[in-house]
């Protein structure tokens, strides 16, 4: 979702990844052994592509979500994407060729791409998109006319009223009126145009203001009808509409993970996450996408983001450590004005210049890819806390991490269920031996981790 500068206050919403593999099964990752997903946000799609090669296949990354391809409104801020004005692409990231070369590049790399989609609304005015196209509100000339919005032309603002939620205008965006057969149709064609192009997967973006039982005909359209398939319900205490709704049709995010995470960080006790997930009262793993931030949160100041260093990292180790939910890292661009458009109209030349935050690639994250891929399927064992801020916990035989949020240093022997040998700490590319008793000793210092794994012996 996106926000009109003249609704300067409203926020524009994200979502996770989710999958389905076949209708009505939800699975709690996305199809595959690899279940991260880098979020490139507002990346042109040669960028895009060239990181597929370069960084996310060799790092184990299974996925990357790519920022919304149609064609929009015109203006230099990120959310000017989430306007669409047609369904052809052709927005500021790049036309057709490059993301049929950005979505074979990744492939090659062994990437599966998931795409943002806008399908809930329109634009919220008129004028010329980014590919030529003229468009007024509710008239885009060859595929949407007025009777195709919902009658409701007033603004969401009562979000304890379904019919006020999802017939309504966010944040003054022309609303779809998805129970009509031939909007259903559009949406339909406009999705099965990506699969064409080997699309692998789709975010649905402001599900939560999509009647599910749309959204599930919509999908049955589809030429893949099981693909993968992600959607934005953002969890509100007593809301007229709910996330666990949309597990039918696939995963939801599971926001309030992103939420406690940024509690818990800043101000609570690390021992607190033992049970997180489904402990916490959240939906169960298999139907959850998790993330630490999005570009959303981290704009509006409800979850962590790159200005929190050390607490920000430690998260994304966390996640990516823990086995709930399908996780996503975020990577984006430095921002002080909530509205800025990408660097360089999303030409990202190298990493960490120009602004670009590049978060998939720190190496605290991205070492932590190879460790969940190894661990996969291995429930937590063996937890140990100081109570505080200190943790660490086993992925069965597989793996082992352990955290360090104290001001000060650590020093302990662990207990781990790994084999005797030398293992790589993929945190600090130095060596840990663990003993025959499946014990090593390691000092950690203030805000750092170590990880290691069966299968990495050598730095």
């Amino acid at each position: 979702m996106a926000k009109s500068r003249t609704l300067s206050g409203a926020l524009a919403l994200a979502a996770a990844a989710a999958v389905m593999a076949t209708p009505g099964t939800a699975y709690a990752s996305p199809p595959g052994t690899k279940d991260v997903t880098a979020v490139m946000f507002e990346w042109n799609f040669a960028s895009v592509a060239r990181e597929c090669t370069n960084t996310l296949g060799p790092a184990g990354y299974g996925y990357v979500q790519v920022s919304p391809p149609a064609e929009h409104i015109q203006g230099s801020q990120w959310w000017t994407s989430y306007q669409p004005v047609s369904y052809r692409i052709a927005g500021r990231l790049g036309d057709r060729a490059a993301f049929q070369n950005m979505v074979d590049t990744c492939h090659a790399a062994g990437v599966n791409v998931v795409v943002d989609t806008v399908i809930n609304h329109m634009s919220a005015g008129s004028g010329t998109g980014t590919g030529g196209s003229s468009y007024t509100k509710y008239d885009y000339p060859g595929l949407y006319s007025s009777p195709d919005f919902d009658d409701c032309t007033s603004q969401v603002s009562n979000y304890q009223d379904r019919w006020n939620v999802q017939h309504c205008e966010l944040v003054g965006l022309a609303d779809l009126d998805t129970s009509e057969d031939y909007v259903r149709g559009a949406i339909a064609g406009y999705m099965n145009d990506l699969l064409s192009l080997g699309v692998d997967g789709f975010r649905i973006d402001a599900a939560k203001h999509i009647d599910a039982a749309d959204l599930a005909n919509i999908k049955s359209r589809l030429s893949d009808p099981s693909v993968y398939w992600k959607q934005e319900a953002i969890y509100g205490s007593g809301e007229a509409v709910q996330p666990t709704e949309y597990t039918g049709n696939g995963d939801v995010q599971e926001f309030r993970y992103a939420y406690d995470l940024k509690r818990v960080f800043n101000n609570e006790n690390l021992a607190y996450l033992k049970n997180y997930g489904e402990g916490w009262g959240y939906m169960s793993s298999g139907v959850s996408g998790v993330f630490v931030d999005n570009h959303d949160t981290e704009r509006n100041g409800s979850t962590l983001s790159y200005k929190d260093n050390a607490n920000y990292t430690l998260a994304n180790v966390f996640m990516l450590a823990y086995p709930y939910g399908a996780p996503d890292i975020n990577s984006g661009y430095e921002w002080s004005d909530t509205d800025a458009g990408p660097p360089n109209g999303g030409s990202v030349n190298a990493c960490w210049q120009d602004g670009w935050k590049c978060q998939h690639a720190w190496p605290e994250i991205m070492s932590m890819v190879a460790f969940r891929n190894a661990t996969r399927g291995e429930a937590v064992t063996g937890w140990w806390d100081n109570g505080a801020d200190a943790i660490a916990f086993g992925r069965g035989a597989k793996g082992y991490v352990a955290i360090n949020h104290e001001s000060g240093s650590l020093s302990r022997t662990y207990q781990t269920s790994l084999p005797a040998g030398t293992y790589c700490d993929v945190q600090s590319d130095t060596t840990v031996t663990v003993n025959s008793s499946g014990q090593f000793t390691a000092t950690l210092g203030s805000n750092t981790a170590l990880a290691i794994y069966a299968g990495k012996s050598s730095c």
